[in-house]
């Protein structure tokens, strides 16, 4: 298998967004519920701003940009890099020997697309109610697990107002290129931040793509499916998502599903 080339990306994180081994020191009540959010399609809506940032990164140092069809849902950022150079013609070895170059240039383009004055941006219906509601319990623990890099992730959020730090723990693609290796990454490092064991069927996942459904398969965490980026509920449910909903406007629906045995 090719390298992944995220050493140095790997490196920068302790925990997640923040430091969630302060937060938790004094609290000594278990959580019963690791809820690790997917971020495009699921709480936010960039208007294509990550897109146009990694085509221009590539033709950037790439002097190509592979395919503008080219499916990014469900995916991590270096996956999606190292596709579309590989559709391009791209050999894997060139692939990774500039791949941090890439993903640097890529978040500063993105900061650069989330700041425009001309940028539309949203956070899907029901997020912030959701949020709130699980920040406030005491057995709930907010993640993320998406295929965002971090400093993607947090330029994200902060663009719509969501603070990153909210979430305490959290795995991303600069952690694996490889989606489903992210549940286990994310178990390990509530863990750390909890101070007790934490297993795969703690965790909920909640996303809009099969792909977050599937990831945490292998753990047995859960997943919740919601219908806000390009799939159906319908698709997603036969995903065998454990519950399915158009969106989280229903928020005491959305956590009798997140704390369902």
């Amino acid at each position: 298998m090719p390298g992944d080339g995220l050493r140095r990306f790997g490196a920068r994180l302790a925990f997640g967004m923040s430091s969630p081994a302060r937060k938790f020191a004094a609290e000594p009540a278990r959580a019963r519920r690791l809820v690790l959010f997917d971020i495009d399609g699921t709480i936010l809506w960039t208007d294509g701003a990550g897109r146009r940032a990694v085509f221009q990164a590539l033709e950037e140092s790439f002097g190509k940009r592979g395919p503008g069809e080219h499916r990014f849902d469900g995916k991590t950022d270096p996956q999606i890099v190292r596709e579309l150079m590989r559709h391009a013609g791209v050999s894997d070895a060139d692939i990774d020997a500039r791949l941090d170059e890439v993903l640097d240039r890529y978040v500063a383009l993105l900061r650069d697309e989330l700041a425009s004055v001309d940028h539309r941006q949203h956070i899907f219906p029901g997020v912030c109610e959701l949020l709130d509601t699980l920040e406030a319990r005491g057995d709930v623990v907010l993640g993320l697990l998406t295929g965002n890099i971090h400093h993607g992730a947090r330029a994200k959020l902060a663009a719509v107002g969501i603070d990153p730090d909210r979430f305490v723990v959290g795995a991303f693609g600069s952690d694996h290129h490889e989606r489903p290796e992210l549940p286990e990454i994310a178990r390990r490092r509530a863990e750390r931040a909890l101070g007790h064991p934490v297993s795969g069927t703690d965790l909920v996942v909640i996303g809009d793509t099969p792909a977050d459904v599937a990831c945490g398969v292998s753990i047995g965490a859960r997943a919740i499916g919601v219908a806000t980026g390009r799939y159906s509920v319908e698709e997603l449910r036969a995903c065998d998502a454990a519950a399915v909903f158009p969106d989280l406007t229903d928020t005491d629906a959305v956590v009798r599903a997140i704390l369902a045995d």
